[in-house]
């Protein structure tokens, strides 16, 4: 497979950004840009693998635990196993693993959730409340739009699938180093979706037999050192590769009115119930379609795709 070179912009990095600047000037514009200098509390100098191994002892935790470093939610790539939280912290800083499931070299990623991952959210106050107690978390967004706080850590190496999610977020890069590739929602139909993930796992030498779209989709690139903070619009794509063992947590907040969002959504990644019954809509009308001869299926799909584009597409969209 030919190795493309895949040229980026870098994300937009602002130092010392006040809640009254971020909300005027760089919220509006709803694109993702790195935050600097902000007050995270002692999180960013006391989480050593010591500190974080003792804080939350041995309490069991689920984490992933994959063979190869790109993760794949597609395929599931990667099993599900539980470790006492402190074990995990230890295997997770290693490269090679004297103790392991699948390979010596095998990466590990936490992901917090809530007690009943069917009902609760991933809060960090409920489900590391040592941890919590040395984070500020930036309050740029009123508590009643506060949704969740996803704790996170990372072997070195790792690689998420690219995705979007529906609320806005924080990525707080507590320590390590993290480098994330974003895109545009516009650019979706190159992506080759499969729900809210892209089927496309390896956007830096992406097989372009398979996927000769993707290199039409713009580039957005940023590398979040320990103590930067990724503002993460709603709907933009994401993969996240950890260049290095790191902890990081996730703050999800509702952008749209509450009443929006799907009250079964524990992740933040349900589409909004319009968007939802929208697409079943869609559903059944390309279902009707099939009633017709191909030829006129054609014509009347394309005049369908035509009426999308005059009466929901953006001109302005950026």
């Amino acid at each position: 497979m030919e190795r493309r070179e895949r040229r980026a912009e870098a994300v937009e990095r602002l130092e010392g950004v006040t809640r009254e600047r971020f909300l005027r000037d760089i919220y509006p514009r709803r694109k993702p840009v790195v935050l600097t200098g902000l007050e995270l509390g002692t999180c960013t100098t006391k989480w050593t693998i010591d500190y974080l191994s003792q804080a939350e002892g041995s309490k069991e935790v689920k984490i992933h635990v994959s063979a190869v470093p790109q993760m794949d939610f597609l395929s599931k790539n990667f099993v599900y196993r539980t470790l006492p939280f402190d074990s995990f912290v230890r295997r997770a800083a290693e490269v090679k693993h004297k103790e392991y499931f699948l390979t010596e070299d095998e990466k590990y990623y936490l992901r917090s959730v809530g007690e009943d991952v069917r009902k609760d959210i991933a809060d960090i106050r409920k489900q590391f409340p040592t941890l919590a107690e040395d984070v500020h978390i930036p309050e740029y967004f009123e508590k009643e739009q506060f949704f969740s706080s996803v704790f996170r850590i990372s072997s070195a190496g790792l690689q998420l699938w690219t995705h979007y999610d529906v609320m806005d977020n924080f990525l707080i890069q507590v320590t390590g180093r993290k480098r994330v590739v974003l895109y545009s929602p516009r650019d979706a139909p190159y992506l080759y979706l499969s729900g809210t993930k892209s089927e496309v796992l390896d956007v830096d030498n992406p097989d372009m037999e398979k996927y000769p779209l993707f290199v039409k989709a713009k580039r957005y690139e940023c590398v979040l050192e320990a103590g930067d903070v990724l503002f993460i619009p709603a709907l933009w794509f994401h993969n996240v590769i950890s260049e290095e063992f790191g902890v990081a947590l996730n703050v999800f907040w509702k952008h749209l009115p509450a009443e929006s969002y799907d009250k079964t959504d524990t992740y933040g990644n349900k589409d909004p119930m319009a968007a939802s019954r929208a697409i079943q809509i869609l559903d059944r009308a390309l279902k009707t379609l099939e009633e017709l001869p191909e030829e006129y299926r054609d014509f009347y799909a394309r005049r369908m795709v035509l009426r999308i584009q005059e009466k929901a597409y953006r001109n302005d969209y950026g």
